[in-house]
């Protein structure tokens, strides 16, 4: 006995001490919390609104949870005034009263002010631009100072909403739950609030222009360069018929000078052409011949200099060369123009990894490396760009390129065009005669097209385009996409809305640039984040905090170290006091502080996410769902009880008010048999049906018009003789020649014909039915009966004469064989042992001829 009560005790006292440690627990989680409603989880994790602002314990974190949250800062107790903070006071009011935590004070503002808090208590702070900078878009004189991009600077501030989709129990940042993905409805997109940025464009006419002609000079291109030689002045002529201010440089490409690339063999690379007579050059990767110039003489002299070289394999390196124009700008000498760069070649080309054959595997620096004789000096030492590379490059230096190929590699140079921004392709043909022509046709195509773009986004920034090109063109892009519009003429204007959203906060502001690809203007736009309530009611020593035992922020005491409470109102030696605690528990002092929803602090329970009340035991979360959402999404929960809005219904507001659907043809509810609940029929014992217009017994609409179609439209029938007064309800029209479906009637006539009907408008007792006409015919029978026999008679003569006709032919068969083979024989009547002579002859033995007469 003894035994068992030391058992009993023991156990007690374990049970003792882990209700002092859950007590304990609940009375600590964060001593060192400035604000007794800053729980580290807020919110409902389950509420699958996407559009729903969740409690915060801050005004900061408030108004970072999602661009509809605004924060009541009504300090507790608050005297209300009628008209504005001087209007005289009407009555007193604490905002958070009966538990409620503090980031109940986050909400929508319709939702703040139907509890109660004043309009200039919210804090609702939003985001704005503000343009800076605006020259009016403008031609110019022939492109020279035309201003075709509006505006030029901007300073947008977006408001962040840091509150995105996540798994159930996923925290965010500073400790905040993520709202979890519903299956019912489409991802979360970026919470923050949006802003538009309307962007104009300008095709001036004459913009000035900056050619680079990158050429290959393998020798499979040697007849190419003799008509690259006149192609100076030509190219000039047609490109100042367009714009004014022109010019042109060269450079040229083969190969990387090693193995298995270009013969190492030192003649070769001295002479790598097959004919020794020949003019040739040793090879190279690339070579810068001629900067930007705008004399033609100077173009052609330069590359009339120019010979070709050899290489072994077929694949050439003009990726090395496109990275270095690209890169080289001020060897080059672009200007900030269109600069539009020329790449003619007959063959593919390597990219990254193909180096690593002639033992090159460093990536290539993305550096200029132009000896002083304008040489690719390295190019041995990096491998071959890959095709991102040199997009990106292309991109950064603001460049068009042109690719001029032959037919055999145009599919591949085409596919390669769809990943570089801003480039064309055009069929070369084979010694580069239409050269000219289609640096035109490509140049008029690139200049015509506008592309908006912007530079990298700063972590948490989201941004989509639409263009409004004119007319009714009009393209929507995805987010971090690009803005285009095509067969923009000159003097022509296009739009293009940017929409900017944040998630996250900016560490300092951001400077975002667009610009129109192959222009040469950009639009700034100073990105700041608001972040912050800007709340004018901050009091260090604020005696609405327990005269000075705190910092009053935004409506919110933050306590002192050492003070904890609402309004510091004790201090964290009487935490854990019994009388402080009774206050937190049920009158018979059973079950978890503050009904396992909130903290007891100084006495009081302090409620976390939704719950309220004097121990926190309503929950505004606990509400009964439809469809998995709270209340239905029509109503509101407040205590476990859904409060639901006008014209709906029910625990969980399912039910809708309306009638509409219950609504019968004849005009009645439910057609007479039952009684409209959540706009449904739910019909009486007996019927059944959408609309209970169906029962067991009960004659379908085609059989309730069956008599009436009949005799209205052929006379016929039992209602025959009384149509007139039987059917005064209905209108029968014949329809001439109707597509039938599976809504029109198929009955039979009184001698057994088919017909078809349908009715139509069926409401307040009348009725339009619609008859197909019979087809009219004479009686068939005897002429369906001679048919049948006179086929019968047919087949028999077919088959008999078919057998007559195998049998001849057979017997023919058999005749030609045996005739055939007769004519074959050929016998010898002394051969032959059957043969008989019709002379006999009989020898006498006696007979002796010779013997002398007696």
């Amino acid at each position: 006995m003894c035994q068992g009560s030391r058992q009993t005790m023991m156990a007690l006292s374990m049970v003792l001490v882990f209700l002092l440690a859950l007590s304990g627990g609940e009375s600590e989680l964060d001593p060192k919390l400035s604000s007794p409603g800053e729980a580290t989880e807020w919110g409902d994790p389950d509420l699958p609104l996407p559009e729903s602002c969740q409690p915060a314990p801050s005004c900061q974190k408030c108004i970072l949870s999602h661009p509809t949250c605004a924060w009541c800062k009504q300090l507790g107790w608050e005297v209300l005034r009628d008209e504005g903070p001087d209007g005289p006071p009407l009555a007193a009011q604490n905002f958070t009263a009966g538990g409620e935590a503090e980031a109940r004070r986050c909400a929508r503002r319709e939702e703040l002010l139907a509890r109660g808090c004043p309009p200039w208590e919210l804090e609702e702070p939003r985001g704005w631009q503000e343009v800076l900078q605006d020259e009016p878009l403008s031609q110019g004189a022939r492109g020279d100072g035309a201003t075709q991009l509006a505006p030029q600077r901007v300073r947008v501030t977006l408001r962040p909403g840091e509150l995105e989709g996540g798994g159930a129990g996923a925290e965010g940042r500073d400790g905040i739950r993520m709202r979890p993905a519903h299956p019912r409805l489409p991802p979360p997109t970026p919470p923050g609030e949006p802003q538009q940025l309307r962007v104009r464009f300008l095709r001036a006419e004459g913009y000035p222009v900056d050619l680079y002609y990158l050429m290959d000079l393998s020798y499979s291109m040697k007849d190419d360069l003799e008509r690259v030689r006149q192609l100076g002045h030509a190219l000039l002529v047609r490109l100042q018929e367009v714009t004014r201010s022109v010019r042109i440089g060269f450079g040229s490409f083969v190969d990387k000078t090693v193995l298995p690339f270009v013969s190492t063999v030192p003649s070769k690379l001295r002479h790598p052409c097959p004919s020794r007579l020949e003019r040739c050059q040793p090879p190279f990767s690339f070579h810068h011949v001629l900067p930007l110039t705008g004399d033609a003489e100077a173009f052609e002299r330069e590359v009339g200099r120019q010979s070709v070289s050899g290489n072994l394999d077929s694949p050439e390196g003009g990726f090395d060369a496109i990275l270095q124009a690209a890169l080289c700008q001020e060897q080059i000498g672009w200007r900030n123009v269109s600069r539009l760069l020329v790449f003619t070649s007959d063959d593919t080309f390597h990219t990254a990894g193909d180096g690593k054959l002639g033992g090159i595997f460093m990536p290539s620096d993305g550096h200029c490396h132009l000896d002083s004789n304008g040489l690719y000096s390295r190019s041995p030492e990096f491998d071959y760009p890959s095709v991102g590379q040199v997009a990106q490059a292309l991109s950064a230096a603001n460049i068009q390129p042109i690719f001029a190929v032959t037919s055999t590699t145009l599919p591949v140079y085409q596919e390669l065009s769809k990943l570089i921004p801003k480039s064309a392709v055009g069929e070369l043909s084979e010694d580069s005669s239409n050269v000219v022509q289609l640096i035109m046709e490509a140049y008029n195509s690139l200049s015509s097209t506008v592309t908006l773009e912007h530079s990298p986004l700063p972590p948490g920034v989201h941004i989509s385009y639409e263009s409004q090109c004119g007319g009714s063109e009009k393209r929507e892009g995805e987010a971090g996409d690009r803005g285009q519009c095509n067969n923009v003429r000159i003097n022509q204007t296009v739009n293009f809305l940017v929409t900017l959203q944040a998630t996250h906060c900016l560490p300092e502001p951001h400077l975002l640039r667009f610009r129109a690809l192959g222009f040469s203007e950009e639009l700034i736009v100073e990105l700041h984040t608001l972040c912050d309530c800007n709340c004018n009611d901050t009091q260090l020593h604020a005696p609405h905090c327990s005269d000075g035992q705190g910092q009053l922020q935004c409506g919110v005491c933050s306590c002192a170290p050492g003070r904890l409470g609402r309004l510091c109102e004790c201090s964290e030696a009487e935490l854990s006091s019994p009388d402080l605690e009774s206050g937190c528990r049920a009158p018979n002092g059973t079950g978890p502080l503050c009904s396992g929803k909130g903290r007891c602090q100084c006495g009081r329970c302090s409620c976390s996410g939704r719950s309220s009340g004097r121990l926190c035991e309503c929950d505004d979360a606990s509400c009964e769902r439809h469809e998995g959402i709270l209340c239905g999404g029509f109503g509101r929960c407040q205590c476990g009880v859904c409060h639901c809005h006008a014209n709906r219904t029910g625990r969980a507001c399912e039910c809708s008010g309306d009638t509409d659907s219950c609504v019968s043809p004849e005009g009645g509810l439910c057609s007479g048999h039952g009684h409209c609940k959540c706009n449904r029929c739910q019909c009486l014992d007996g019927y059944y049906g959408a609309l209970c217009d169906q029962c067991p017994g009960c004659k379908t609409p085609c059989e309730r018009h069956r008599d009436c179609a009949e005799c209205g439209a052929f006379g016929t029938g039992l209602l025959a003789t009384n149509c007139s007064v039987a059917c005064a309800h209905a209108n029968v029209t014949l329809a001439l020649a109707p597509v039938l479906d599976d809504g029109w009637c198929k009955e039979r006539t009184l001698d057994n014909q088919l017909f078809f009907f349908l009715v139509e408008d069926e409401v307040g007792g009348g009725v339009v039915l619609r008859v197909r006409p019979r087809e009219k015919g004479a009686d068939h029978t005897q002429a369906i009966v001679l048919g049948c026999v006179g086929g019968i008679v047919a087949v028999g003569l077919a088959l008999v004469l078919a057998y007559r006709l195998s049998v001849e032919i057979y017997d023919r068969r058999e005749y030609r064989r045996f005739e055939k083979e007769r004519q074959q024989l050929n016998w010898k009547q002394d051969n032959n042992p059957l043969y008989k002579s019709a002379v006999t002859t009989t020898v006498n033995p006696r007979f002796q001829a010779d013997s002398p007469a007696l």
